[in-house]
């Protein structure tokens, strides 16, 4: 007699990325949240983004692995810990992965107690991931629901250069709604003012952040979060954070480097300093000012086939709850990881240092 074998056939597709690692990185974005969460509301969000790299970092660096750093905190001479181009883990063992990292997203969220901060990473093959600067990327995020609809619909595709109104109509083709029903997250940023006018113009409704549109972008494949389009520029590491999590959920996104002068409208003299004092470090990267404004789909900035993804909300996020600690170390988090294979969890972890003194609850 035949029965469905469908999870042991997606536990079958697991590379040795994911079948390794991925619970070993549920515990690194959890340590790292945790770590935050006592600077919540506290007003520095230095500090809380410190303890949250460092312990991170330490976490890293018991994974019997050879990890390297291709999305970071900063370059090497501006970021102490976890820096572009830093090796991490142990060394031991076979296992050879590129990393993406953002330990503390939403700083200033974390700092006022403000929903929306996470500690994030995802990691792939060597080669996986896109070895990105660190400056902008101008982007669009949007579900599987707008991915099959393009495959369906030859011609009608979402484009970076495409006048708003045009990216939203596919949208709400593809969701089967109109676009006065769409919801497009967008930083709250002078830079996008014109675009937000565009979005409101064409009867769609905007949700503004103040900071992070990692997790927004994460949310547009995910049904009844909300959210149905990310749109704007900002941090090019939290592009290639959110391509990692949409590439396994089966959405798209599209993104171009955008130098922080050009996004922001400065004058030609601040352009032109800003090439000067960036394109030597781009171009080791092989990014020239020919190529920068070239377009990076999803399998450009993760072309990797193991990749694994894991966010732990530290405050209030737009489907995970915050760090709740109980006193003495003890905490509770939420989490949610991915891998290529399409198991997706949803870990609600429970730190107990002492059962006798912590008993668990429901």
């Amino acid at each position: 007699m035949s029965y469905p074998k469908t999870v042991e056939r997606i536990i079958d597709r697991a590379g040795p990325i994911e079948c390794e690692l991925l619970p070993r990185l549920i515990q690194v974005t959890e340590t790292a949240a945790i770590a935050a969460a006592y600077q919540m509301g506290r007003g520095n969000k230095n500090f809380a983004d410190q303890v949250a790299v460092a312990a991170m970092r330490r976490m890293l660096n018991k994974l019997d692995m050879r990890g390297i750093i291709k999305i970071g905190e900063g370059e090497r001479d501006e970021a102490p810990m976890l820096y572009i181009g830093e090796q991490v883990g142990t060394g031991k063992g076979n296992l050879e992965v590129d990393i993406a990292v953002d330990p503390l997203e939403g700083t200033n969220l974390t700092a006022d107690g403000i929903p929306g901060s996470v500690s994030v990473m995802a990691m792939a093959e060597r080669g996986g991931i896109f070895h990105g600067p660190d400056i902008y990327m101008d982007k669009i995020v949007v579900g599987p629901d707008v991915v099959r609809y393009e495959e369906e619909h030859p011609g009608e595709t979402i484009d970076l250069d495409a006048p708003v109104r045009h990216n939203l109509e596919i949208v709400a083709k593809a969701l089967e709604r109109s676009v006065e029903e769409l919801v497009v997250v967008i930083l709250d940023r002078p830079r996008h003012v014109q675009k937000i006018t565009e979005i409101r113009e064409a009867g769609a409704r905007v949700k503004l952040v103040s900071d992070g549109d990692l997790m927004p972008g994460v949310s547009t494949a995910i049904r009844g979060s909300g959210i149905h389009m990310v749109m704007g520029a900002g941090g090019s590491g939290e592009a290639v954070l959110t391509a990692a999590a949409i590439k396994i959920l089966g959405g798209k996104i599209l993104a171009r480097l955008v130098l922080p002068t050009v996004a922001n409208g400065k004058s030609q003299n601040m352009i032109n300093q800003e090439i000067e004092e960036k394109m030597p470090r781009l171009e080791k990267m092989g990014i020239t000012l020919e190529n920068l404004k070239d377009v990076l789909d999803t399998n450009k900035l993760v072309p990797g086939n193991d990749v694994i993804f894991s966010a732990t909300a530290v405050t209030p996020g737009h489907f995970l709850r915050e760090v709740n600690l109980f006193g003495g170390g003890d905490a509770r988090v939420h989490t949610i990881s991915m891998g290529s294979s399409g198991a997706v969890k949803f870990t609600d972890s429970i730190y107990i240092r002492d059962k006798r003194d912590t008993p668990l609850y429901l």
